[in-house]
């Protein structure tokens, strides 16, 4: 005997069986993969300065990068000439290490210092560290190790890699350095007769002891017998 089922009925069933081996089945893991646009956001290429390859020079690619700076405030402008380079500086300064120890100071001293700047006689960051001062300025320099005294230091004073500060003080600039002040003379000896340093000892003559009489002295005199006062002339 065959039975027959009506079309809904059939279509209704298969559905149900559908849906059953559906839920049962184990779900495959998703997996999201990022895509790639075009248009995505890049990150800005800064622009190629002309300078960094002048014609001549073989061309590089990248960027320049700053290793270190001089930095410096000014606490007195000065009211004297400005700054010029190849000149003899006379400076007054007090330096520090970063954790505030001085190590060294003309102004404690009472005395100031004299080199040519740009000379390399002094630190890099001294031989910049003046620019556009005028005499009579102050200003303090804050100095990197690389322009100071580089990753050795000068122990056991300046440690290795030690950034240093310093307040200067443009005291004067000149063409040569400045003439030395003559020592104080010697106080004379009063026993002894003033020489005139401008004219040359003579070396065909025996040099003299001043203290001694060049000549003899004449012959003493015979001195005539005195006679007393008349008493009207007293």
């Amino acid at each position: 005997m065959t039975f027959k089922l009506p079309s809904l009925t059939l279509l209704a069933t298969l559905t149900a069986i559908a849906t059953a081996q559906t839920s049962t089945a184990p779900k495959k893991p998703v997996t999201h993969r990022a895509t790639t646009s075009a248009t995505a956001a890049k990150p800005a290429v800064p622009a190629a300065n002309p300078a960094d390859n002048p014609p001549g020079v073989p061309k590089v690619e990248g960027t320049p990068k700053p290793l270190y700076s001089l930095r410096y405030i000014d606490t007195v402008i000065g009211t004297g000439p400005l700054a010029e380079s190849r000149k003899f500086y006379t400076v007054h300064y007090t330096g520090w290490l970063t954790d505030g120890t001085k190590f060294d100071s003309s102004v404690d001293r009472g005395t100031p210092i004299t080199f040519p700047y740009g000379a390399h006689q002094v630190i890099p960051g001294w031989d910049t560290g003046f620019q556009g001062m005028h005499v009579g300025g102050k200003r303090r320099l804050f100095i990197p190790y690389q322009l100071a005294y580089g990753e050795a230091g000068r122990p056991p004073v300046i440690p290795a890699k030690a950034d240093l500060i310093f307040d200067i003080e443009l005291v004067d600039q000149s063409d040569t350095p400045p003439q030395p002040k003559p020592a104080p003379a010697a106080p004379s000896d009063p026993t002894k007769p003033a020489t005139d340093p401008t004219k040359p000892v003579d070396p065909t003559k025996p040099v003299t002891d001043p203290t001694k009489p060049t000549t003899e002295p004449p012959p003493a005199e015979t001195a005539a017998p005195k006679t007393p006062p008349h008493p009207e002339g007293l």
